[in-house]
């Protein structure tokens, strides 16, 4: 199982440039990709522009969206030329886009992109954004990787199913537990042999971390307005399940590969850059340094 690296993009940060010190510490320590999450209405970044600079900054981690609100981005063409110049600036077969539709209602409003539409919009750009992937929507600028940058879905719907088994190279569950995994990967795998495809489709999930005296605190002030918007028992319990130890990220690791994750994405939540260093720390004997994955 490979595991990768969340950026602390959702926790309190103050200079930008930690993020592109995460990103080399990480692919010095052997991480297997850097990930980045999306949201409107919060001081989250923009996931394609912090790639850019991890790009730059980078030379064989993959880069990787976890996962971007696709719908909000209401000119697929642009987003298509947006993600064929990421995928140039990175160098071919770095990049992995994760999609998905959202469900914060509140983000769709900001834009002026209606709600319940979201499903559709989606469709349509995954159609535009084909086109530029294989040269057919006059761009003029092919993709660095063969075939454009690899699609991960997230989502449990139907819809989701029939869109990774459609066109996915597989699905991104965001935070989750095994169990989550256990119920979904059964149904997703049934779809993709339904649809003819051959091998099987990768299965990444998420969890997140903090490591060090401050890693409770640093989790609290985090996830807890993170995810206030859902209610106190979901933040309560993201919190909760955060991974605060050494021993909690190795049994973790252990687990998710025992139940067929193809790769971890440990998401911080201390912006400090040596949180890069503990993590791999909690990990020896698991990454592979040096390594293009």
């Amino acid at each position: 199982m490979d595991i990768g690296i969340g950026l602390p993009t959702h926790a309190p940060w103050g200079d930008g440039r930690r993020f592109v010190e995460w990103a080399r510490r990480a692919e010095a320590h052997g991480f297997g990709s850097v990930a980045v999450s999306d949201r409107l209405l919060w001081s989250t970044p923009e996931p394609l522009t912090v790639l850019a600079a991890v790009a730059g900054a980078t030379d064989r981690i993959r880069l990787q969206t976890s996962v971007l609100l696709a719908p909000l981005r209401a000119n697929p063409l642009l987003f298509a030329k947006s993600v064929l110049t990421l995928d140039h600036l990175a160098g071919p077969d770095r990049l992995r886009l994760g999609l998905a539709t959202g469900f914060r209602e509140d983000d769709f409003t900001a834009s002026g992109v209606p709600y319940r539409t979201r499903g559709a919009r989606f469709d349509d750009l995954l159609l535009q954004l084909d086109d530029a992937f294989n040269d057919r929507a006059g761009l003029g600028l092919p993709p660095a990787t063969t075939g454009g940058p690899p699609l991960l879905f997230g989502g449990t719907s139907a819809a989701a199913l029939r869109r990774t088994a459609a066109r996915g190279a597989g699905w991104l569950a965001g935070t989750a537990s095994v169990q989550d995994l256990d119920e979904f990967v059964p149904a997703l795998r049934a779809a993709w042999a339904a649809a003819g495809r051959t091998g099987a489709p990768r299965v990444v999930a998420s969890a997140m971390f903090a490591l060090g005296p401050d890693a409770k605190a640093a989790v609290d002030r985090a996830i807890a307005p993170y995810y206030a918007f859902a209610g106190e028992d979901w933040a309560r319990e993201g919190v909760e399940t955060a991974l605060t130890s050494a021993d909690q990220i190795a049994a973790t690791v252990a687990e998710f590969a025992k139940h067929g994750c193809d790769e971890l994405i440990l998401t911080g939540n201390d912006p400090d850059p040596d949180q890069v260093d503990l993590l791999a720390e909690a990990l020896r004997g698991r990454l592979r340094p040096g390594s293009t994955h």
